[in-house]
């Protein structure tokens, strides 16, 4: 069978984490004093689709490493409400893959003229975005001709973490950071066959995480539905607990993204939960009676959801195709959507 566009581009991942920050080395260490001197006291972030979870995953990068809490303001308060804000010493983080969603750009040029600091992360440095804001973070990826969003969904979030790392002088995060090209390959070569076995035919599962593996479910929850015409709900590890573990009964799958980090034993305690009410139960991680899937060392508890979603992005390209479906045309999809 022909390579898809999908898996050459999740291929070329690791050459696009590297490229993110190579590229943009002295920008991100620019941007990072300048951050630093302005000590903003709140990061606003607009997005959708994929962007948006990768603009979830940076809310809890930047409320656990940095102390600011993070909103997403929804573009149409701009785009349809035309609703003023008021943003004194607030950063607005926009990211786009396309950098054309009118929406988008809208709330961005909004936040500005509120008196955000703006700051674009796009792979289309020549956009309306990108022009519209007072800052950009190149992806540096090359064309993504595949419907489904893999190789920006994880510059977008390299990117901001890059930019957190230099803001915050987080050395440990730089140094993983730099590792995380060379893990990113061996998280895409894990072996989740026994999760495509299950689900081959299986018509909805849930999808759990917690912190940022909570976004990395948002994200992995939502390329079960584009490629492979699967109902999965993400949730994180402890609101399932809060109706949602209701529908789950003997045999009904759970994909548990578990890291090494401190919700490591309550996020177990929830997966053997769910298990003990007769739940397929999948988890990234060692955990009694559950069944275990290949996952990389950690690497940082910052990355080590995004190594998953790399591992994850590997396996779904299959099963889709194990499926009966093309990952690179989704059904009623198109690869930019612009709304307002």
């Amino acid at each position: 069978m022909t390579q898809t566009h999908m898996a050459r581009e999740i291929a070329q991942i690791p050459g696009c984490a590297a490229s993110v920050l190579s590229e943009n080395a002295t920008l991100l260490a620019e941007l990072g004093a300048a951050l630093r001197a302005a000590d903003p006291q709140l990061v606003i972030t607009v997005a959708r689709g994929s962007s948006d979870h990768a603009a979830s995953y940076l809310k809890y990068a930047v409320e656990i490493a940095a102390g600011v809490p993070v909103a997403s303001v929804g573009p149409s308060i701009a785009s349809v409400y035309a609703a003023p804000l008021r943003l004194p010493r607030t950063l607005a983080l926009a990211i786009s893959q396309s950098g054309q969603s009118p929406d988008i750009v809208a709330m961005t040029e909004a936040a500005r003229a509120a008196g955000a600091v703006t700051l674009a992360l796009t792979n289309t440095p020549d956009s309306a975005l990108a022009r519209g804001s007072d800052h950009c973070v190149a992806l540096h990826c090359g064309p993504e001709r595949s419907v489904a969003a893999t190789k920006t969904f994880v510059a977008s979030v390299i990117g901001g973490l890059a930019l957190l790392a230099a803001w915050r002088e987080d050395a440990p995060l730089a140094a993983a950071l730099a590792r995380f090209p060379e893990a990113s390959r061996a998280a895409r070569a894990a072996d989740w066959s026994a999760l495509s076995d299950r689900l081959v035919r299986a018509p909805a599962l849930y999808v759990l995480g917690r912190g940022p593996g909570y976004a990395a479910a948002c994200e992995v929850a939502l390329k079960f539905k584009e490629t492979s015409a699967l109902h999965a709900e993400a949730y994180s590890a402890a609101e399932v607990l809060h109706g949602p573990a209701a529908l789950v009964e003997r045999g009904f799958p759970v994909l548990g993204l578990i890291c090494d980090d401190a919700a490591r034993a309550g996020f177990a305690a929830t997966a053997a939960r769910l298990h003990a009410q007769g739940a397929d139960v999948f988890v990234t991680a060692e955990a009694a009676g559950l069944t275990a899937l290949p996952a990389p060392e950690p690497l940082h508890p910052l990355l080590d959801p995004l190594l998953r979603v790399v591992s994850f992005y590997a396996f779904v390209e299959g099963l889709a195709r194990r499926r009966g479906l093309d990952p690179d045309t989704p059904r009623h999809l198109r690869k930019i959507t612009e709304t307002v």
